[in-house]
């Protein structure tokens, strides 16, 4: 079976993140660490671990290459209760917080993002999705009960 496994590049501290964030989601762990010496990079620590079930490895290889906007990892959320916590656990520079978009600790990029907008982005009514639109552009962490006042035309 083939899988798809992000893989994400760190300065020095790719085993502190893959703790961090298995601290953060349910259903996860650090399931291996390993240090492969002599690379181009010098010694390289990589760490797999899982998050609510999907997997991932991470390297500390050195500052060769950075994190940007131009990959983000999106977290769904049930409630205002969840957008909230994971707001708070993972939104580290406020600076970079736009329209559900946060950046981390170590400077990945997370969309937190309710259930919800699955349904918005599925609807063909171009009102609605202005309305939308124009309330979810102006907020940082995105407000549920906003979101749906919008949708429903109030």
């Amino acid at each position: 079976m083939v899988r798809i496994i992000p893989h994400l590049w760190f300065d020095t501290r790719a085993r502190e993140a893959a703790a961090f964030y298995c601290e953060i989601f349910p259903e996860s762990k650090i399931t291996n660490t390993v240090v492969r010496r002599d690379t181009p990079s010098g010694d390289a620590e990589l760490v797999s671990f899982v998050l609510s079930g999907q997997p991932y490895m991470v390297i500390s290889a050195g500052p060769h290459f950075k994190f940007n906007e131009a990959i983000s990892l999106v977290v769904y959320c049930e409630t205002q209760a969840e957008i909230d916590d994971y707001w708070k656990k993972l939104s580290a520079d406020p600076d970079a917080e736009q329209c559900g978009w946060l950046k981390d600790k170590f400077g990945l990029s997370w969309q937190i993002v309710p259930s919800f907008m699955a349904t918005v982005m599925d609807e063909a009514d171009p009102e609605m999705m202005a309305r939308v639109t124009r309330v979810v552009l102006a907020m940082k962490k995105f407000d549920l009960a906003v979101i749906h006042q919008a949708y429903d035309g109030r």
